[in-house]
Formats: structure tokens, sequence, C-alpha cells
């Protein structure tokens, strides 16, 4: 009959492998991979790897517990007197201690709450982490993982994870390290369009060959001091041009505060086009683009080049917030599409459903384009399934990356 320390060491050595399997997927996920941003999505895929991290602290916090629980029955040791020596006589486990100190310091900073009082740019690198986390882990996953075995498994182990780094590196570092050389972009002009909000325009040469669509984002990292250091994702709010892309920027962090105060001719090398927010994606003839503040941009873009019958509805909470109200006139009188704006706060608005039932009486008929704030996003999506939209005709977009 197995011992309790049997079933311990047993739980922490599933959980160990468990974890180990899940670190490459979740960086697969985040590969930026042409193939997979098109057709499944950057938001969607950004959701699975928030998901998948918080399995993986999970997981590894039982491998830590369970695993040290074990020994510890087994050795007649106390947990904390076993969990040093294993950390200080085993191969590789100093490095795994601080592995897992990382990847739970990281876990801590990406949960919902606090990753809403913290900046984008601060959450990125913090996020950067995970690669020197789980780099440091896996000599620890060959030096002490017996289940790997000698064979096939620990060279399948090596490939998972070599062909992850490899994705990797092709896909987020020398793919748009070529991009950066090929289409040479800098900024051409920075124009007012609200409190906090600039428009960006950006050329470069044979822009027309990116493939980029309405809808989709790019990575921006700006050549100057204090920007260089990331690369931040922002919306196309034109349809792509051959001589010039066009992105709208809200003062919502030190970045985008930053990319107000961008000179003519400052250098930048833009990652994508990513996402599959686009034309791509519509089924119905009916549809509604549903945007709040920021989230406007990219329904701005779909809104001049998306096929079919359109209705925009914009959301703000007051006059001056709304972006591109002359645009927006403009493009509908052109192609007969319709323009709405849903002004005032919550308690003003009332019932978001009964507000969108009176502006599009059709409702449940549309396919529906929806991009904004979380909060908004969560209330739009219930309101809209209670309406008899079908879920998979609501395509959302979220800024929570």
């Amino acid at each position: 009959m197995s011992s309790a320390a049997d079933w311990l060491t047993g739980a922490g050595r599933i959980t160990g492998l468990l974890a180990g399997y899940t670190a490459p997927v979740l960086l697969f996920l985040m590969a930026r991979i042409p193939l997979l941003e098109r057709e499944v999505g950057a938001d969607r895929l950004a959701r699975w790897h928030a998901g998948g991290g918080r399995w993986l602290v999970g997981l590894v916090a039982v491998h830590v517990l369970t695993i040290t629980w074990g020994y510890a029955l087994t050795d007649g040791r106390g947990p904390v007197g076993e969990g040093v020596r294993l950390v200080f006589h085993y191969p590789e486990m100093i490095k795994a201690a601080l592995a897992t100190l990382i990847m739970f310091g990281t876990g801590a900073v990406s949960a919902r709450a606090a990753r809403r009082r913290m900046s984008y740019e601060a959450w990125y690198y913090l996020h950067l982490a995970t690669y020197l986390a789980i780099a440091l882990g896996f000599g620890h996953q060959l030096a002490d993982g017996a289940d790997l075995g000698g064979g096939p498994e620990r060279g399948a182990w090596w490939v998972l994870y070599l062909g992850t780094a490899a994705l990797l590196g092709w896909y987020r570092l020398l793919v748009p390290f070529a991009r950066d050389r090929r289409h040479r972009m800098r900024v051409a002009e920075v124009r007012p369009e609200g409190p906090g909000v600039v428009s960006l325009f950006v050329t470069g040469e044979r822009l027309d060959r990116l493939g980029a669509e309405a809808g989709q984002f790019f990575r921006l990292q700006f050549r100057t001091r204090e920007l260089r250091w990331a690369a931040n994702p922002y919306s196309l709010s034109a349809p792509p041009h051959p001589h010039f892309l066009r992105f709208t920027v809200k003062d919502v962090g030190g970045h985008s505060a930053a990319v107000a105060r961008l000179e003519p001719g400052t250098r930048l090398r833009a990652e994508g086009p990513y996402g599959a927010f686009t034309a791509g994606r519509r089924r119905e003839h009916r549809v509604l683009l549903l945007g709040a503040g920021v989230g406007i941009t990219p329904l701005r873009a779909l809104f001049e080049s998306l096929p079919g019958r359109v209705t925009l509805v914009q959301r703000a909470r007051r006059p001056q917030d709304v972006l591109f109200r002359d645009e927006l006139a403009t493009v509908a009188t052109a192609r007969g599409a319709q323009v709405h704006e849903l002004l005032g706060t919550r308690a003003q608005i009332g019932d978001l459903g009964a507000a969108l039932r009176g502006l599009v009486p059709d409702l449940a008929a549309h396919e529906v384009y929806l991009c904004g704030p979380p909060a908004f996003t969560d209330e739009a999506g219930r309101v809209l399934r209670a309406a008899g939209v079908r879920r998979s005709r609501i395509h959302c977009e979220s800024f929570e990356l």
C-alpha cells in the first residue's frame, strides 16, 4: 500500500511535469506567429496566455509544496529543513528556487487588481522576467526530473523548449529587425484629436507589402531615449494606405503620453500587423460597430472599409470626448451608413441594452464588432447576448493585453 509520502511525491512529480509542459506552450501563444495572430486573434491568444499563466503558477506552487512535504516524510525531517536541503544540495535547485520566486512575483503583479494599478510599461518589463524564470527552471527539469528518463522523452523535452525558443527568436526578434530595415518607418505628423488623444501618422518604404488590414494593430517602438525599450500596441485608426499608416493614441501612461511629444522624423520599429479583428470575421450583412473611449480607433478604420450595412455607435461620457465626429459623418454620408453617439454617465444612460435597441431596433440580426475598456466590453457583451446576438457573432478586441 502506498504511503502518504509516496502519494505526495507522486503528486509533486506530476504537477512538476505539467508545469514544465505548460511553460513553453504559454510562450508559444505569445510568439506572435502570423497564422495564429490572423486566424485566432491576438486578443484571444492573450486571454489564453493569461488563463494558462494562472494555472502555471498554481501548478508550480503545488509542485513545490507536495514534493517538499513528500521528501520530508520520507527522510523524517520537517518541511522547512527539507526545503533548505533540496535547494542547496540538489543540482540546479538554486536556479529553480530563483525561477519560482520570479514566477510567483510575476503572477502577483499580473493579477487583475494589481494590473489595473500599473502602467503598461511597468507590467511589460516585469512580465519579461518570466522568460528568465523559464530558462532558469529548464536545467532543474533535466537534472532532477526522473520521469523524463534518458531516451525519447528527454529528446522530446529538448525539442519542445528549443523549438519554442526558435519561434520566439524568429518572430519576435529577427522578423521585426528585417521589417525595420525594409520599411524604415518614421513619424510624419502628430495631430491632436481630443482631450489627451493624438493621431500619429507614420510614413515608410513599401508599406503596402506589410499586408495590414483595417482593425489590426502594431506594436510600436520609437527610437527615443524614453521610448526605445518598450513596444506598445496601437491600433490603426484608418484603413492602411500605401504611403502612410495612422494610429490614434490616448494618454493612459508614460509611453502613450510621450507619443504626443514626438517630433516629425523620429524613427520607429513597427511589429505587426497583428490581430483578427478584421473584415475576415464578418458573416452577416448587417454589422454594428460598438466602441467606447479610444476603443473607437479600430472601429473607425473598419467603418470606412467594412462591407455590408454598417452602423457605428460610439459611447462617451461627454460630447468633447467623442473622437472623429466629422470624419465619421463624412464616411457615413459617402457609404450610406449610420453613426450614433451614446453620451452620458452610466446613470444617465440607464439600461445599456434598452439604449442600444433604441438606436439599433433590429439589434439581434446584427454581427457586432466590440472594442473598448474591459468594463465596457464585459457589460456590452452581456447585453448583446441577452438581446439575442449569438456569441459567435460578437467579435471583441480588448485593450487589456
